[in-house]
């Protein structure tokens, strides 16, 4: 397209063709069905939240036709008497600890097996690797005969201690191949200075390790947080419960069920992680783009 100013200069403005802006309209156009898709699921969650019982099981449409707010009221009470801050609390302790577990454990063994030279470090590294391949519904029961015989069922323990083991293989891998980008010099020069092993992790590499250490500690903790089949499994007091198994209780063995306060408490417990992520999304970009983790 051409364009004739006044002072005679004529100007061309290209114009796209008619069909690339056909295809972004029509990318835009999928893009958006594919997220009202995905959020589908989430604002069914609220508005059942909003509905009485029987309205979520024979009230077919979206957004109820009257609103009430009991089984929000309902949720904060708690149940069987145990207040919600108790619940709470038990996710919170569970998932702190497995961030301490995952961060200390798996960024040493990194070290061990990304820095230092020892026989059969290649093949432990490949066992390691391999592990990632292992379904961990396949332990589940050796687990489970191993923690009942150490009358460790009903604790915390089950939950935490293979965090602190260097278990979660995919941690250890993201830990090695951030450490394979800092310069061994700086291990060296530590080493001239008298340094030990554990001197260098701790006062070289440890502070370097910043953003591998957010990015893990953001996943251990959404996971720990989210996590229903080991507490569903190890737990019995009801006390002692933390969040996504505390949802269980809603249905008892009868077959009753009380739905809206299922919803209620599911919206309930999705804020803090939600608060979570949104605080440290930008360290957790920041930490996959410089760990050498690419797709």
């Amino acid at each position: 397209m051409t364009v004739q100013t006044e002072s005679g200069r004529t100007l061309v403005r290209n114009r796209r063709p008619a069909s690339d802006r056909a295809k972004d309209a029509l990318w835009h156009v999928t893009m958006l069905a594919v997220l009202a898709v995905v959020l589908y699921p989430l604002l069914w969650v609220v508005t059942a939240s909003l509905k009485g019982n029987r309205d979520i099981i024979t009230d077919t449409a979206l957004w109820p036709a009257t609103i009430t707010w009991e089984h929000f009221a309902n949720a904060f009470d708690g149940l069987a008497g145990i207040p919600l801050w108790q619940f709470f609390w038990n996710s919170f302790a569970i998932a702190g600890l497995s961030v301490i577990g995952v961060v200390i454990s798996c960024s040493m063994t990194a070290y061990a097996l990304g820095r230092l030279r020892f026989p059969g470090r290649a093949a432990m590294l490949g066992i390691v690797i391999a592990t990632l391949l292992l379904p961990s519904q396949v332990m589940l029961i050796p687990q489970y005969l191993i923690f009942s015989e150490l009358e460790l069922t009903n604790t915390y323990v089950p939950l935490v201690i293979g965090k602190f083991l260097a278990l979660d293989s995919f941690f250890v891998f993201l830990y090695i191949q951030f450490i394979r980008g800092i310069p061994r010099e700086l291990d060296q020069a530590a080493t001239l200075d008298g340094a030990g092993h554990f001197r260098v992790f701790f006062s070289i590499l440890l502070p370097l390790l910043r953003p591998a250490v957010v990015t893990s500690s953001i996943f251990t903790f959404i996971w720990s947080w989210n996590d229903f089949l080991g507490p569903l499994i190890y737990l019995y007091d009801m006390e002692k419960f933390p969040i996504p198994r505390l949802l269980q209780s809603y249905s008892n063995s009868e077959g009753v069920s009380n739905y809206g306060g299922m919803m209620a408490m599911t919206l309930l417990s999705l804020v803090p992680v939600v608060l979570f992520f949104l605080v440290f999304q930008k360290f957790l970009i920041r930490g996959i783009a410089t760990s050498g983790v690419k797709g």
